[in-house]
């Protein structure tokens, strides 16, 4: 399973339920896909095919909906 947090354009943000218990994102495009860690600080955990410039939008949009993402999450480990 792997719930969509959010759509923002050509982008998905997204977890795995039963990948890793450490807080972090997917984002997928047509171009490839990253994982960030949320937590204990932002960073980059990889990323797959992403040009440079696309993977700066991911960040930025992953920076920008963080407590979003957080929030879900939450929600949706907690049960």
């Amino acid at each position: 399973m792997s719930p969509t947090v959010l759509r923002i354009g050509a982008f998905r943000l997204f977890f795995f339920s039963r990948e890793e218990p450490r807080l972090h994102v997917h984002v997928s495009h047509s171009e490839g896909e990253a994982k960030f860690w949320l937590e204990p600080t932002f960073s980059l955990a990889n990323n797959t095919g992403l040009p440079s410039h696309i993977l700066n939008e991911a960040e930025q949009l992953v920076r920008h909906h963080q407590q979003e993402i957080v929030d879900a999450w939450y929600r949706h480990f907690s049960d």
